[in-house]
C-alpha cells in the first residue's frame, strides 16, 4: 500500500511541475507563435545563450555620434591615400579617347594600366576600410543613413559632384523608412554620352553568424549585410576614386548611381521613375554587377537575354470560423484550407506550365493559430513566384490568383491576397550590346570568362535600367575564399545565408571591371556618333 502511495504522490507531482510550465516550453501554444512572429516582422533577437550568434559583440542599433565621425574619419582618409597618389602613365587613357581608329588600339595597354591602378596598396586598404566600416552598419531598404553618409562623405573627399535624395519610398504601407538615401555621383564632361555604373546599397534582415570577422562582423541585431551590397558600394567607390584621377581625358560622362532598397523595395524602379536614367545628358548604357559564392574568386560571368527571374511576392490570408478542436465540426478550419491549397498551388508548374519554359511557386511561410485545442479563425502564406519572362509571371500570378479563390470557396472560407507593391522584371543583358561589347571586356579581365552562364531564378532590380536602356549585368565569382591562398572565411556560403562572407580579393577586380566598362563604353558610344554606325571591333 505505501509503495502505491509513493507512486501515486510522484505521479501527482510530476503533473503539478508540467502544470507550471509556461507554453513557450512546448513545441506549439503562444510561445512558438510570438517566436514565428518575431521572425516575420523581421525583429530577430539574437539568442543570449548563443555565441555563435554574437561572437561577444556588443550589438547595438545605438552609435554614439563619436564613433561615427571616426568610421568617416577613417573611410575618408583612406579615400585621400587614393586621391593623392599619383601613377608613372596615365596617356593611355588619353590616347584611349583621342584617337579615331580602333584597328590602331591595343587594348592590352589600357588593361594593363587599369589593373596596376586597381591594385595598389592604397587602393587595397581603401577597400577593405570602406567595406568593412559598412559591414558593420547594416541597414535594411529605405533606411540607409549610414551608408548614404558614408558614400557622400568618400565622395567630397574625391572631389566629385553628387546628388542626393534619390529612391524615395512611395509605399510606406509596404516598407518602413522614407528613403530618400540614394546617391548620383558624376565624372567627366558633364556632356553626351552617358553611361550608368550601379551598386546597391541595403543589407538583410539577417542575424549574422560568419565566423572569423569579429571585428567588423555586424553591431546591430538581426541585421546582416548577407548578400554582398557592402562589397557593390565598395568596388563602385573604388571605380569612382580611379576614375576621377583620369577625368581630364574623359569624353563624356560616367553616372554612379548607389541604389538603396534592392531587396524587395524596387529602389532601382524608384530612381529609374525619378529620372536617373533620362536626366540630362541621357544615359544609353547601364553595366551592374553582382559577387556569386558559386564561382571561383575573381571569374567573371555573364550572358546575352534573361540572366535574372522575373520575381513576385504574395500573402494569402484565409478566413474561417474558430472554435474548439474537439469540435471541428462547428468551426471551419483554415488550417485545412491553406493545407490543400499548398497543395494545390504545386501544380501549377508541373501542370500547367510547359516543361520547356521556367518557372516557379514557392511557398515559404505559414502561420496560424495560438493554442494546441483551439481551430483559429485565419491562417497566413506568405511566398514567391519567379520566371524568365514578365508575360510568364503575369500568367502564373494568375492561375495562384485563381487558385486561391477556387480552394478557399470549395473550403467554405473567405480570402484576401496580396502582392507586392511592384513586381521585378526579369533582368536581361541587351543581345546587341553584349555580344558587340559586354562580351569582349569579360574577356579581357577574365581568363576564365563565361559568357553563357546559366540564368538564375533570383530577382534583381537592376531589371528596371535594363527595361530602360540597354544593360549587360555582370556576375562576380568569389566562390574560393576559405582554401590555403585565401585563408579566409569560406566564401562560399549561398547569398543570403546567415554564415555569408564576401572575399575580398575579389574586389580590386571589381573596381577595374566596373573602370573598362565605363571608358570602354563612353568610347564606343563616342565613335558610334561620330560614324553614325556600330562597332564592333577593338574595345
Amino acid at each position: 500500500i505505501k509503495m502505491k502511495q509513493i507512486l501515486l504522490l510522484k505521479l501527482l507531482l510530476s503533473h503539478a511541475l508540467l502544470l507550471c510550465y509556461p507554453c513557450s516550453s512546448l513545441p506549439f501554444g503562444r510561445g512558438k507563435k510570438a517566436e514565428e512572429d518575431n521572425l516575420q516582422t523581421n525583429t530577430i533577437q539574437p539568442a543570449e545563450e548563443d555565441p555563435i550568434s554574437t561572437h561577444e559583440i556588443q550589438r547595438n542599433e545605438s552609435f554614439t555620434s563619436q564613433e561615427i565621425q571616426d568610421e568617416h574619419a577613417s573611410v575618408r582618409g583612406a579615400a585621400s591615400s587614393i586621391s593623392q597618389e599619383t601613377h608613372a602613365d596615365t596617356n593611355h587613357i588619353l590616347e584611349f579617347f583621342s584617337s579615331s581608329a580602333l584597328e590602331l588600339y591595343a587594348p592590352q595597354a589600357l588593361q594593363e594600366e587599369i589593373h596596376e591602378m586597381s591594385n595598389s596598396e592604397h587602393m587595397k586598404n581603401f577597400l577593405t576600410t570602406t567595406r568593412r566600416s559598412l559591414h558593420r552598419h547594416p541597414e535594411l531598404m529605405y533606411q540607409e543613413t549610414f551608408t548614404s553618409d558614408t558614400i557622400q562623405t568618400i565622395l567630397k573627399e574625391l572631389d566629385i559632384k553628387f546628388t542626393t535624395g534619390w529612391a524615395k519610398n512611395t509605399h510606406e504601407e509596404a516598407f518602413a523608412g522614407p528613403g530618400g538615401y540614394g546617391v548620383v555621383g558624376v565624372i567627366g564632361t558633364g556632356e553626351e554620352p552617358c553611361i550608368i555604373l550601379r551598386a546597391d546599397m541595403d543589407a538583410l534582415p539577417i542575424n549574422e553568424q560568419t565566423q572569423q570577422v569579429d571585428s567588423f562582423q555586424s553591431r546591430t541585431a538581426g541585421k546582416m549585410h548577407a548578400c554582398g551590397h557592402d562589397g557593390h558600394v565598395t568596388m563602385l567607390l573604388g571605380a569612382a576614386a580611379l576614375l576621377k584621377q583620369v577625368e581630364g581625358s574623359i569624353v563624356g560622362t560616367i553616372r554612379l548611381v548607389f541604389q538603396p532598397a534592392e531587396e524587395g523595395g524596387a529602389g532601382g524602379k524608384r530612381m529609374v521613375e525619378e529620372g536617373v536614367v533620362t536626366t540630362s545628358p541621357p544615359a544609353r548604357h547601364a553595366f551592374g554587377m553582382h559577387v556569386w559564392p558559386t564561382l571561383p574568386s575573381g571569374v567573371i560571368a555573364s550572358r546575352p537575354g534573361a540572366i535574372m527571374a522575373a520575381a513576385e511576392m504574395f500573402e494569402i490570408k484565409i478566413e474561417g470560423k474558430g472554435g474548439h478542436a474537439a469540435m471541428p465540426h462547428l468551426a471551419i478550419d483554415p488550417i485545412v484550407t491553406a493545407s490543400a491549397l499548398v497543395m494545390n498551388l504545386q501544380t501549377i508548374v508541373s501542370r500547367i506550365v510547359s516543361p520547356l519554359e521556367a518557372g516557379v511557386v514557392s511557398v515559404t511561410m505559414m502561420s496560424a493559430g495560438d493554442a494546441f485545442n483551439v481551430i483559429p479563425s485565419v491562417a497566413t502564406i506568405r511566398g514567391t513566384i519567379r520566371a524568365l519572362s514578365t508575360e510568364m509571371l503575369l500568367s502564373l500570378r494568375d492561375r495562384v490568383s485563381h487558385m486561391v479563390s477556387t480552394t478557399s470557396e470549395m473550403h467554405r472560407c473567405n480570402y484576401t491576397l496580396t502582392y507586392s507593391p511592384d513586381y521585378y522584371p526579369p533582368t536581361v543583358n541587351d543581345p546587341e550590346l553584349f555580344n558587340s561589347f559586354s562580351k569582349n571586356v569579360g574577356k579581357l579581365l577574365s581568363k576564365d570568362w563565361i559568357d553563357d552562364i546559366e540564368p538564375t531564378m533570383g530577382g534583381e532590380d537592376f531589371s528596371f535600367f535594363g527595361e530602360a536602356i540597354p544593360s549587360t549585368f555582370f556576375f562576380l565569382g568569389q566562390g574560393s575564399g576559405g582554401d590555403e591562398a585565401h585563408h579566409l572565411p569560406p566564401t562560399n556560403y549561398g547569398l543570403h545565408n546567415p554564415s555569408f562572407a564576401l572575399d575580398e580579393t575579389v574586389m580590386p577586380v571589381g573596381v577595374e571591371l566596373h573602370v573598362n566598362l565605363a571608358l570602354r563604353s563612353l568610347r564606343k558610344l563616342k565613335l558610334e556618333d561620330e560614324e553614325g554606325v556600330g562597332q564592333s571591333a577593338e574595345l
